[in-house]
């Protein structure tokens, strides 16, 4: 075992309780993604998307919008949709699957960076391009994405404390702004609303504002949005969420931090459960729940150039 994996595996056995009780339990492997060779920048990720039923996992690359597939079953992901300009994408960010397979892929500062350029795709299984689309909104980051109960997705807005909604009907795919919670919402320097998931009991988004360690609940009925009560749990670079019934796991990237909280059914609170030290060499930005074992994005970001080996590193994760 090389002194990197034996690091990797040692820090995210640690579970920080207050007292650093080990986490006896913690199972560890790694899915190896394409990249670029070093000598042409390298390669930075971010977004990952599970798809249930093919048992395929989607990882986005920020660094040139590169969409990479893997299975569960097979130790190396390969290059699934070209980037550097393919469909009007230089970079992505958040990734997700829904129930008919389609994928979906936010383009985080695309439009920004290239005026006019779309802000999200849409893919089906053989990664044919349903839709490209722009929100149409000045200085909008799109972000990460969760499927809701309608079958539409839900995407949030990194640089305004905006959700938006992605539907298709007859065949014709829109996005829209969904919710514009500017007035409950105070903007912040830095990355503000980002991690996005479902309420336990299906009527909410439960969003993360990880610049200031702020959760948020939108009620999907009402589009109302209110504070969620997390107590005392320290949410800072909060980035992906993952949510399990009652259990979420807060992803939080710089801090290298995995945090357990206990929702409310009806997401208006959060309890600490505990607090997972991650690799200290690693910067994780998001993951998804497959059979049991959180698949965790390697970015890269602390890295001035992104260097081999990208992984996506698989846990079981704490629950209690």
């Amino acid at each position: 075992m090389s002194v990197r994996s034996l690091s990797a595996t040692l820090a995210l056995s640690a579970v920080l309780l207050g007292v650093g009780a080990p986490l006896a339990s913690a199972r560890t492997s790694t899915y190896e993604l394409p990249g670029d060779p070093v000598a042409s920048g390298g390669s930075k990720f971010e977004g990952i998307g599970h798809d249930v039923r093919t048992q395929r996992f989607y990882v986005s690359e920020t660094t040139g919008g590169e969409i990479h597939r893997g299975s569960l079953r097979s130790a190396a992901a390969t290059e699934w949709l070209q980037g550097d300009g393919t469909d009007g994408r230089w970079t992505a960010r958040g990734v997700t699957v829904d129930s008919h397979g389609h994928v979906y892929v936010a383009g985080g500062p695309n439009g920004i960076d290239h005026p006019g350029a779309p802000d999200l795709w849409v893919y089906d299984r053989d990664g044919k391009l349903l839709a490209a689309l722009p929100t149409g909104v000045p200085n909008a980051f799109l972000n990460d994405l969760v499927i809701g109960p309608d079958g539409a997705a839900y995407v949030t807005n990194s640089n305004a404390p905006q959700v938006f909604r992605v539907a298709e009907k007859h065949g014709r795919w829109t996005i829209r702004t969904w919710v514009d919670a500017t007035a409950t919402i105070p903007t912040q320097s830095g990355f503000n609303l980002g991690g996005i998931v479902l309420s336990p009991d299906r009527r909410a988004l439960v969003v993360a504002q990880g610049n200031v360690g702020k959760l948020w609940r939108f009620d999907l009925r009402t589009g109302r949005v209110s504070t969620i009560d997390s107590g005392t749990a320290d949410l800072v670079n909060a980035d992906g969420l993952v949510q399990d019934g009652r259990t979420l796991w807060v992803v939080r990237n710089s801090s290298r931090v995995l945090t357990t909280l206990r929702l409310s059914q009806d997401g208006r609170t959060a309890q600490l459960v505990n607090a997972t030290a991650t690799d200290p060499q690693r910067v994780f930005t998001t993951a998804k729940l497959a059979q049991g074992r959180l698949l965790l994005v390697d970015s890269k970001f602390d890295e001035p150039v992104g260097l081999p080996p990208y992984q996506v590193v698989a846990l079981t994760p704490p629950r209690r």
